[in-house]
């Protein structure tokens, strides 16, 4: 259980945010995130250590996602979501409507891909795991999932590119 708090204080923000990016709704982020740790702490038992605890997490994490898709119209909520979000007060009204513009254009982007290769990149970039941990959680190996990733990666990166010119 020592282990479970330990990794708690560690992956929590990783979770956070990567259903913030999938819901784009904090409440919801939070109650997902809470939910991951409560179906942790009641399974924790078949654990069988075949793979890191921080993926094993991630996986319940994505179970977790893919009944609240169901349970939800994804698409509606996000776009609406996005056009109406909170963006950092810090920033000038000009900045605040280019950052959303960018936000949109790359889940935009992000949306087109297949649901794996969007799922490569978001758990990479926002769920901070190793290849090798997306790698387990995909089917797929650690190499897979890097040349994946960069080829992805330098596809937005074009595509962000392309949209500004």
């Amino acid at each position: 259980m020592e282990e479970l708090e330990h990794v708690y204080r560690d992956i929590h923000p990783k979770l956070f945010s990567y259903f913030y990016l999938k819901t784009s709704n904090t409440a919801t982020a939070e109650d997902l995130t809470q939910d991951v740790f409560y179906e942790a702490s009641k399974s924790l038992h078949q654990f069988k250590g075949h793979s890191s605890l921080s993926t094993w997490m991630f996986a319940i994490a994505r179970n977790l996602l893919r009944k609240y898709y169901r349970s939800r119209k994804y698409e509606k909520v996000m776009v609406e979501t996005l056009e109406s979000g909170p963006l950092p007060k810090t920033l000038t009204l000009e900045q605040q409507i280019e950052m959303k513009e960018d936000i949109q254009r790359i889940l935009l982007a992000i949306r087109k891909f297949d649901s794996q290769s969007s799922e490569i990149i978001l758990l990479r970039i926002f769920g901070d795991l190793s290849f090798k941990e997306i790698g387990e959680l995909i089917d797929k190996s650690e190499n897979y999932t890097r040349v994946t990733f960069h080829r992805l990666k330098n596809k937005l990166l074009k595509e962000m590119r392309d949209q500004s010119e």
